[in-house]
């Protein structure tokens, strides 16, 4: 069991890990653009370009009768895909995760309360009655790719628990974003529209319901749903999260049946002639039926959730948060001083990603384990949550996009309190990470330091 989970967290470990590092890489190269001279003007008037995905008079892309510019179908297409990613991840979480038991989830769910609650606290602290209250919820997220990578470079020296309770940490994280995006940022609702979506949400919780495995059922419902919400005036990555909870965790075939098929369509292959087995030659119609009912089996044991799941996990990591990081992380140095940091909002959400984040996901972890609600991670210790819990504080992905939420109306006011907001998540981000890393390596079991230097010199 223990090798299993090892598998499972080392293979999502990874995954992230993965997906990190390209996302570092794309905010690296929006730095870079935005302020060279040459490119800066091509990189602001980028996104304004207009895109339409359109049928006669109807345009898929449209937002209240208007084309969406490449900017808002990044943040509101693109990434609908991505929350659509995460309600999968949530919903699988519950049901065969680690959020599946409840004593043993409970340690990281009341690590990511804290985790929450402090940043906002601080950062309500720090902002009362100025203009840039609106951005409170800012410095709650925690960045999973980002976090997870960090964790990956030290290597083997980190225990299994400790990787699975930061995983589950950035999870319920997620949840706590989903929750303030649904709650904090829709107006002006069109009940209409939003009754009409809540119409085929139906349909697709009743095909949830019937086990219906169409992944274009999903999808293509899925797509009308999401505009749907888009023009009632709910954001519409809450409708990629209700989305995925509508799509069924069950396969058609249990593994037993799976394996039953493949083996009496593999024997069919016993009886044929060795000579026509080993040429490389055109299959029969009888091997090509054989080979089919193999394949559709194959497709049938493995859930839609799981499979939509894995097969979205690479165009979210590798295409749709990079470009999100590339269109959303460009701060414009040149108008910037270097006390900018120290003030302002950049300094609430930097106080708020590395002191509230590690102070909330510190005391809430000690508060539930002094009184005994949930045991310590195995074979970890305080020093080693608090390295985890400074690692809570990279908030990157979501942060920015809430960011967007609060201060990207367009205004040019609004918008110079955006580029300053930028760089506090990026500096506290960057703050929270350099830190996590540096108490973890020092406190992580010292006879296993070969393999953490050999693990940033493989993600170098």
């Amino acid at each position: 069991m223990a090798h299993e989970v090892f598998y499972t967290a080392r293979k999502t470990l990874k995954n992230y890990t993965n997906g990190g590092t390209v996302l570092m890489f794309a905010t690296a190269l929006a730095l870079l653009v935005v302020n060279l001279p040459f490119l800066h003007d091509f990189y602001n008037s980028l996104w304004t370009h207009e895109l339409a995905l359109q049928v006669g008079g109807f345009n898929l892309f449209s937002h209240h009768g208007h084309p969406m510019s490449i900017m808002a179908f990044i943040n509101d297409a693109l990434m609908a895909v991505f929350f659509f990613s995460v309600g999968l991840e949530i919903k699988r979480e519950v049901l065969v995760g680690e959020l599946s038991s409840f004593r043993q989830a409970l340690l990281p769910i009341v690590a990511a309360i804290g985790g929450m609650g402090m940043p906002v606290l601080i950062f309500f602290l720090m902002g009362r009655g100025s203009d840039y209250i609106g951005g409170a919820a800012i410095p709650m997220a925690t960045d999973i790719a980002f976090s997870l990578g960090v964790l990956a470079m030290l290597g083997s020296r980190v225990p299994v628990s400790l990787k699975i309770f930061l995983t589950t940490l950035a999870v319920v994280d997620d949840i706590g974003g989903i929750l303030v995006i649904a709650i904090f940022y829709s107006d002006h609702i069109n009940f209409a529209m939003l009754g009409a979506a809540a119409i085929l949400l139906g349909v697709l919780a009743l095909g949830g319901k019937l086990q219906i495995q169409s992944k274009i059922f999903y999808l293509g419902i899925g797509a009308f749903v999401w505009f749907l919400f888009l023009n009632a005036g709910i954001h519409p990555t809450i409708a990629g999260v209700l989305i995925a909870f509508c799509v069924p965790a069950r396969p058609i075939y249990a593994p037993k049946g799976y394996i039953k098929t493949i083996r009496r369509n593999i024997g069919h292959f016993a009886s044929e002639d060795d000579e026509r087995l080993y040429s490389k030659s055109i299959l029969t119609k009888e091997q090509l039926n054989w080979l089919k009912e193999i394949e559709s089996a194959s497709d049938k044991v493995i859930s839609p959730l799981q499979d939509m799941e894995d097969s979205l996990h690479p165009v979210v990591n590798y295409l749709i948060v990079p470009l999100f990081a590339f269109a959303n992380a460009g701060i414009w140095f040149g108008d910037l001083e270097a006390s900018q940091i120290f003030q302002g909002v950049s300094a609430a959400i930097i106080c708020g990603l590395v002191g509230g984040k590690f102070i909330g996901i510190l005391l809430f972890s000690w508060i539930a384990v002094k009184l005994k609600w949930a045991p310590m991670p195995e074979g970890s210790d305080w020093k080693q949550i608090a390295g985890v819990a400074l690692l809570g504080g990279i908030g990157f992905t979501v942060s920015l996009f809430i960011a967007n939420l609060s201060f990207g109306s367009g205004d040019p006011y609004l918008s110079a309190i955006l580029n300053n907001a930028k760089l506090g998540i990026l500096v506290g981000s960057f703050l929270a990470g350099i830190l996590g890393w540096l108490i973890l390596y020092l406190t992580l079991p010292g006879k296993n330091r070969k393999s953490a230097d050999s693990a940033i010199q493989e993600n170098a």
